[in-house]
């Protein structure tokens, strides 16, 4: 899905673009119902697509399983019950519930409406911080859309992608093993 959007973004074809909704929930319906049919297999992905993507059919219907949801949901309130200082704390488990979707509205949306551009591009991608420790470097959208392949999405000065460092890490940890070896630099 993620391919498709950067293919086809802001067009008819983009499954979350704010261009062809009326607002968040509707873009997020069509997003929801996109991500079902790719998932039950309904859904006519192009080849181009799904080329190169590790297929774990069973894994994926596992991480998509409402046991897998709740197990998660328990995981959160055990981490609470251990860490959270007090009990007002346990309000931000349902946040915690939706993390997914909402991290989805907040890209999906927002930094395709609002923030700054600092590349051009053929899309209304925007960053929507200058320094992102929300969306773990996730919120320079702009920078994503004209550099999609880097792992780093700080691009200019002052910017700073908090998931590079862990990427960097987990390289040298050799648990996962990027097509592109990660660098510290920025640029």
């Amino acid at each position: 899905m993620h391919r498709v959007h950067h293919a086809y973004t802001d067009t008819e074809l983009d499954p979350h673009s704010p261009t062809y909704d009326n607002n968040l929930f509707s873009m997020m319906w069509r997003t929801q119902k996109t991500y079902t049919a790719i998932m039950n297999g309904t859904a006519d992905v192009e080849e181009k697509f799904t080329r190169n993507v590790p297929q774990w059919k069973g894994f994926d219907r596992w991480s998509d399983s409402k046991w897998s949801r709740l197990l998660w949901i328990g995981i959160y309130i055990l981490i609470y019950a251990i860490f959270a200082p007090s009990l007002w704390w346990f309000l931000l488990v349902p946040i915690h519930a939706v993390m997914g979707p909402l991290h989805g509205v907040i890209i999906n949306w927002f930094a395709h409406k609002y923030g700054h551009v600092n590349f051009e591009t053929d899309n209304t991608s925007k960053n929507l911080f200058k320094v992102d420790v929300l969306m773990m470097g996730e919120g320079y959208h702009n920078n994503h859309h004209k550099f999609p392949s880097r792992l780093n999405f700080a691009a200019k000065k002052g910017e700073f992608d908090f998931c590079y460092p862990i990427i960097v890490l987990l390289t040298k940890l050799r648990v996962i093993q990027p097509h592109v070896q990660p660098v510290l630099a920025n640029h």
